[in-house]
């Protein structure tokens, strides 16, 4: 074991099969213990670093093995329905999760310079460090917050935690225990005894935060239909499907039975002024006779030529809209100076305009409705824009795009997050899956298969009130880590000043 940790060679291949490793703890998969066991291998692997730079080799590998599988799905949506070259697709695939895997290696290079002593390096400059650089990851150029590894431990004990101090939060539990796992396999009597009982704490302290009941609920329960028409994405923006796929939404409308009833993420894949009066007149009709509102997902383009990736209510409740605001780089908006590289793949629609910074709830079937579309439920901090207003969270997303591949289970994994951090009922409304009703507690009450056509009908919720997470959101566990490694750079330099004196 030693001379594989001084190997650097076998260093950068452990530290990548770990990461690959990695992903099996989060969906579909789920085996929550296992990032415990992989990142203390990658906190041993940093401690027997040589040099810094051989920390950051290791910590980039460990991300090219996370993001590489975990996120590899990227090259579906690029090459199998974006119609772009394979060789250009696997390129674009790389790089990105390169990109991403330089977040793990700065995190081992921060380790290197201030983690001195083992206790140092395993309890305060690692969970730190990790979760910094995991929430930079999530803003740095609009963001990228996919498989941060709270997400991993939506089933854990752990899971106590997200109300309190979210996602980013059972990050920084889940790294502090890999650890305290590694104290107690590699330190001293007295420490594998501390570390062992503060291991029980913390799992223990999670179980009792998970009975604590944050919101209360509000309202009548309330019936829902959610609609996925299992439109295929090769065939959904074209022209000669268009007529089809109106027809078998509106007999899904039709088949429904619920106050609410919800279609997926451009479930209408034409601008909402181009769709014939009519048929929007005759759903509208089947839900006022119900007493009911339709949530229909539609672009929507405005006088000035802007156009939106949209929600748009018709029924019982006056008309209303949502306008999705946080775009997805390259599928939805071009960043300046990357105008180029669209032309070599072809999605639909990749120049919507943002929507309002801060949304409102919309009052629909008795209950004041945050919704939002595709990825924007895997930013906690805007899911909580709409909070403590609304009473449900609703969720339209089309992940056709990703195929058969990990990515539905991984985003359902994160909605099942932002319903445990925010104390509401999430409902998912997708094309092709996953289809769901998630209950204040993360868990999933019912779901329908990928791939199929259905409706998921259910009785949900209303809640109200905030948990300390929807009125604080990420400040308290960034505050935590900057605090943490100024006082290691602060007792560096000390100790640094002290020697310089002798």
């Amino acid at each position: 074991m030693r001379a594989l940790l001084q190997s650097p060679h076998a260093a950068i291949a452990a530290a990548l099969a770990a990461g690959a490793l990695t992903v099996a703890g989060y969906a579909p998969l789920a085996v929550f213990p296992l990032p415990f066991l992989t990142l203390a291998g990658l906190l041993l692997l940093w401690r027997s670093a040589a040099t810094p730079q051989a920390a950051v080799l290791a910590g980039f590998a460990f991300g090219a093995g996370l993001f590489g599988v975990g996120a590899s799905w990227v090259y579906v949506s690029l090459h199998d329905f974006g119609m772009m070259p394979a060789p250009l697709a696997a390129i674009g695939t790389l790089a990105y999760c390169a990109i991403l895997a330089l977040y793990p290696a700065a995190a081992g290079w921060c380790l290197a310079r201030l983690g001195r002593t083992p206790l140092a390096s395993a309890l305060i400059a690692f969970p730190a460090a990790w979760t910094l650089f995991e929430w930079l990851r999530g803003w740095v150029f609009t963001g990228v917050p996919w498989l941060a590894l709270g997400y991993s431990q939506v089933d854990s004990p752990l899971a106590g935690f997200a109300p309190v101090i979210g996602v980013y939060g059972v990050s920084f539990v889940t790294v502090l225990c890999a650890g305290l796992l590694v104290v107690v396999t590699t330190g001293s009597l007295k420490a594998r005894l501390t570390s062992g009982v503060a291991l029980a704490f913390v799992f223990g302290l999670g179980q009792l935060l998970k009975q604590i009941e944050w919101t209360s609920p509000h309202g009548a329960p309330l019936e829902v239909a959610l609609l996925q028409g299992n439109i295929p994405q090769d065939l959904k923006f074209q022209p000669d499907r268009y007529a089809m796929t109106l027809s078998v939404y509106k007999r899904l409308i039709e088949a429904s039975k619920g106050q609410l009833i919800v279609l997926p993420e451009t479930a209408i894949p034409r601008f909402l002024d181009a769709v014939d009066p009519g048929y929007l007149k005759a759903i509208e009709r089947i839900a006022v006779e119900r007493r009911a509102d339709v949530l229909i997902g539609v672009p929507v383009r405005d006088p000035e030529g802007r156009y939106f990736n949209s929600v748009v209510s018709v029924g019982a409740s006056p008309s209303q809209r949502y306008d999705k605001s946080h775009l997805v780089p390259f599928g939805e908006f071009v960043p300046a100076g990357f105008g180029w590289i669209v032309k070599t793949f072809a999605i639909p629609l990749s120049d919507f305009s943002s929507g309002p910074a801060n949304p409102k709830p919309l009052a629909l079937a008795g209950q004041l409705v945050a919704p939002n579309i595709c990825w924007e439920d895997a930013f906690g901090e805007e899911i909580i824009r709409q909070l403590p207003e609304a009473t449900l969270l609703v969720n339209v997303s089309n992940v056709a795009w990703f195929g058969d591949s990990l990515a539905p289970a991984q985003h359902l994994q994160i909605s099942r997050m932002r319903a445990l951090e925010t104390g509401r009922a999430m409902l998912r409304a997708t094309n092709t899956g996953m289809t769901a009703i998630i209950d204040p507690r993360g868990r999933v009450v019912a779901r329908l298969p990928q791939f199929t056509e259905g409706i998921l009908t259910g009785e949900v919720q209303g809640y109200v009130g905030a948990s300390p997470y929807v009125k604080l959101g990420n400040t308290p566990i960034v505050l935590v880590c900057v605090v943490l490694l100024g006082a290691l750079v602060f007792t560096r330099r000390r100790v640094g000043r002290v020697g310089e004196s002798r």
